[in-house]
């Protein structure tokens, strides 16, 4: 396994854990914090993905937290800063092909895989690598994307955490015609032309009248925060998805929605699900969660956008609750 710094030198902060808060100027949210360190993952065919590690003095244990589609682990901080408070050492990824981890696109501004089986590996790997480098228990959160991807790999054995975190799950993708219809759409789009180019221009999904900023969260400071650091690190920046990764989105819900092997995912899992979500299917993730074996399930209404953990205080709030609860009856502190 490789590891090496970013070339790109970004200042840490003095300050981590839980603050006030600071608006637009907050530092726990824009500065890489003192102790924390980037670097690359080398995968098993020598591809690079970009890193983040902050380890605790004395930690009750390592979690990996994977971010959503189009992600960067920067967005997370703040929250990345609260495991860390809790004696987490924490890290994290950029999913190849987008953050820091390359492009599968000729665009760079396309957030393109052939096919999610890339995912799977990268994670499967990375789990192995992962494991090796420390001891405690293990704990898993995925949001979004990184979600469907976590069940994947609890159902392929490739990972075994002492506990998961689905965060606003991508067990369904919303499409106001419906996930079927849209699911064939994609497939019959990516079979022409270039199957890497845009599904659309703009925002999280076609034909939404609402503002990229309303569909993820309520909290204006926190949502800027994404373009912050974008600004900084250009290279960083993704848009849409093409219409490959949109037809294997669809596909892999349709799969997991029949998968047998949910019924024997022993994992204990809690899951957040936003009943109002506009980007991922609630009733999806509801009905995975009612399969799996060991699961608690905490819901959000009108109050939560899809990003339940970069929300406005009272949303955000009770969903770190709700965490920092469940793992400390299944992996309870030392």
């Amino acid at each position: 396994m490789a590891f090496e710094k970013v070339t790109v030198p970004i200042e840490p902060s003095p300050r981590f854990g839980r603050v006030a808060k600071l608006g637009d100027a907050d530092p726990v949210r824009r500065a890489i914090p003192a102790g924390a360190r980037i670097g690359y993952w080398t995968a098993p065919d020598r591809w690079t993905l970009r890193r983040f590690d902050w380890p605790a003095a004395h930690p009750r244990g390592r979690l990996l937290f994977q971010t959503g589609r189009g992600d960067i682990f920067e967005k997370y901080l703040e929250t990345l800063a609260h495991f860390h408070a809790c004696g987490w050492s924490v890290t994290a990824f950029d999913w190849r092909g987008q953050g820091g981890s390359g492009r599968l696109s000729g665009n760079p501004r396309v957030g393109h895989v052939d096919d999610y089986a890339v995912y799977d590996r990268d994670l499967a790997a990375f789990w192995t690598d992962w494991s090796a480098e420390g001891e405690g228990p293990k704990i898993v959160l995925g949001h979004s994307m990184g979600g469907m991807m976590i069940v994947r790999g609890l159902a392929d054995r490739s990972i075994d955490p002492a506990a998961a975190i689905l965060v606003a799950p991508m067990i369904g993708l919303k499409s106001p015609i419906g996930a079927g219809i849209a699911g064939r759409v994609a497939r019959w789009m990516a079979s022409f032309g270039d199957s890497a180019r845009a599904a659309w221009r703009t925002n999280e999904r076609p034909g939404s009248v609402a503002s990229r900023q309303s569909l993820l969260t309520h909290d204006v400071s926190r949502y800027r925060d994404e373009g912050w650091w974008q600004d900084r690190h250009p290279d960083l920046r993704l848009g849409p998805p093409s219409w490959t990764w949109l037809a294997q989105g669809f596909a892999g819900a349709a799969a997991l929605a029949v998968d047998p092997r949910i019924e024997s995912i022993v994992t204990p899992v809690l899951m957040l699900i936003a009943e109002a979500d506009k980007l991922v299917d609630p009733r999806a993730a509801l009905r995975l969660g009612a399969r799996l074996p060991d699961a608690q399930i905490v819901r959000f209404g009108r109050e939560s956008a899809h990003e339940i953990l970069r929300e406005a205080d009272i949303v955000r709030d009770r969903a770190l609750s709700a965490i920092d609860s469940f793992l400390d009856a299944v992996v309870p502190p030392r």
